[in-house]
This record gives C-alpha cells, structure tokens and sequence, in this order.
C-alpha cells in the first residue's frame, strides 16, 4: 500500500519539494491538464509529467484522470473515435510505466458543492453541500463554475447537454460506459494499467442528470461488466458517504476480495438532514466515516494500491484551491500513517 499526495502540475501553488516532506508520502496523483478532453495523451508529456516528479524523489503512481469525451457518455457515433483516442493514451500511459488510471462517467459535471467555504467551529473552513440549496439551481439559467469543473459550458451548450441526458437517463448511460469499458480494459490490461472508476460526488442525480455509479450494488455491476483486474474501482469515502443506506466497509470488502480495488480516497464526511453534508477532518470521531475500519480491512487484505488523503478543511490562515490546500491534507496523511502502522504492528 502506498500513500500518495493529489498535485496539480507546475500551476499547483504547492510544490513537489513541499509534498516530499510529508513523512510517509512516496506517490504522486496527478494529470496534464492542458490537454482537450478527447484527445491523446502524448507518450512524450506523459513522460514529461513523470520525470519531473521522480527529480524530486517521488513516484507518480496514479494518472487522476484521463477525462471520458461527454460523445462517449452520450452515446453519440463519434465516441469511436474518441474511445480510439482513450485507448492510445492507456498504451502510452503503460509505456511510462503509470500503473493506475483513476477515471470517471459523471455526466457533464465532477464533484459539485454548493458552499466552497462553510465555517466550522474551531475556525477552519471546509466544503459543503446543501440540498435545499443545489435543488435551486436552474442551470438554463444561471452560469456556474466550481473547482471540480473541468470543462466550462455556455448557456446554449449546458441547454443541448442537459435536454440530450434527459433522453439518455440511466439505463442508456449504463450501456454507453458498457461499450466504453469493453473497448478500452482489454487495451488496459495488455498495457498494465489497472482503471479505477470515482463513484458519483455526491451519489444521487443532480440538476436533472443522471449519475449511475452510487452505491455498493452499481460499484459490484461496474465490476461485472468486465472479468478483468484491469476493471476496478477508486473506493472514495467521501463520495460514497453520504449515501446513508450504504454499508461502506461491507462493499469495499467485497470488492478487496475481488482484488477491484486499486485507489482510495480516505475524506470524512458529516451528514446532515435531507442529503446535506460537510466535510469533515480525517479522524474517525468528526464525522460518519469509519476511517480505522476502512484501513484495517485494507491492511487485512493486504491491499497494494494507492491511497491519498482526499479533500481537507482550510485551516491555520491558508488559502487556495478549495479542498486541495496543504496543511490538512498533510495531517491527513500522517494520520492515515498512523492508523496503517498501528494496525500493521497490532498484527
């Protein structure tokens, strides 16, 4: 098991030199991200990415992620093309020798929140989602553009997205990320890269899409599609969480055995009444998140993925990328250190 650290390129104002200090910390999650969604991914730049990294004495572990082209989740007779495109960036991913590709099929839009910087009682800051809050939302109307964005739409681009989706619903999108996982595992697996798809942050349809990878029993069919060990799964606590009626340590331990498991984001999450939720600091006692089971199952299962410390709170006056600041995020490592040791030595 290997902790790794989420960096975003030479634009992230936390630098590598930064990131070695943290004890325990020897992988690097990161992505180029000047490419357009669809297009390859250049053997050379991705080699680029990785020798920067390793001249700092760190390993880029984790591809997160190769955008999905929004013609492959609609369905659409150009996703060929760009499913041909995906599959040669895998082949040249496994050239440089990146073991992991984290990856995934939300519709349009990745993690969404409605506060970007809710107070919590000792001062820090922190992420937060409020149902009332997002149901409001008109997107036909209003434009929006939030840190897990990547990709920024014009009112007449969001209006043909959202009327094709509402067409699509979830038993096409099921279908469509069928064809595209059939295309590119066998391509994943000769090139050894192991795809690990993020579930749906949060896990339930927002703004009317809909979002299919929510819960233990979409997370066992992802898996199902294809017998593979190239066909895997990032189990990220924080986006499962708030999905209340999810036994998280049943599901990741069915899928450990299966050997789908190749990354995992550790967040802790409090919900709240209706869907709401915040996020919380790592440790086990501030949220809904049994940080030490999570671990212990994945030390009893001796696991040889990646994990990182996800999302952190802004605390001691830093400020910056929401939920990727520095000190938080570090304190979420060492704690994950320290429950990994514990457990191991309590063997």
């Amino acid at each position: 098991m290997e902790i790794g650290f989420r960096w975003y390129g030479k634009e992230d104002t936390i630098p590598l030199q930064y990131i070695r200090q943290i004890p325990s910390v020897t992988g690097i999650v990161s992505a180029i991200y000047d490419i357009p969604a669809g297009d390859i991914w250049p053997a050379e730049k991705i080699r680029e990415l990785r020798d920067s990294i390793e001249r700092e004495n760190l390993r880029l572990s984790v591809i997160e992620s190769i955008p999905v082209h929004e013609d492959i989740k609609m369905g659409k007779p150009t996703r060929d093309r760009y499913i041909d495109n995906y599959r040669e960036s895998i082949r040249n991913m496994g050239k440089a020798g990146i073991p992991y590709l984290c990856y995934n099929f939300m519709p349009v839009f990745d993690w969404t929140r409605s506060n970007l910087s809710m107070s919590l009682p000792d001062g820090s800051t922190t992420l937060s989602y409020d149902f009332g809050e997002v149901e409001k939302i008109n997107l036909r109307e209003q434009a929006l553009d939030l840190p897990g964005w990547g990709t920024k739409y014009t009112k007449e681009e969001i209006n043909r997205l959202l009327d094709t989706y509402a067409e699509i619903g979830e038993v096409q999108l099921w279908k469509n990320l069928e064809y595209f996982l059939k295309a590119v595992v066998p391509v994943a697996e000769e090139s050894g890269v192991k795809m690990a798809i993020h579930p749906d942050d949060p896990p339930w349809s927002i703004f009317g899409l809909p979002r299919i990878i929510t819960g233990a029993e979409s997370l066992e069919k992802l898996v199902s599609i294809v017998d593979s060990p190239s066909n895997g799964v990032t189990f990220c606590t924080g986006s499962l969480g708030p999905n209340a009626t999810m036994d998280l340590t049943a599901s990741l331990e069915s899928l450990l055995e299966r050997k789908r498991v190749h990354f995992v984001h550790m967040r802790n999450i409090k919900r709240l009444d209706n869907g709401s939720f915040y996020e919380t600091g790592h440790l086990s006692h501030t949220g809904d998140v049994d940080m030490y089971r999570i671990m212990k199952l994945l030390v009893d299962h001796h696991f040889e993925g990646v994990i990182r410390p996800d999302h952190g709170r802004n605390i001691w006056g830093e400020t910056g990328k929401p939920g990727y600041g520095l000190y938080d995020r570090a304190l979420g490592a060492m704690y994950l250190a320290g429950l990994k040791e514990a457990i191991e030595k309590g063997k």
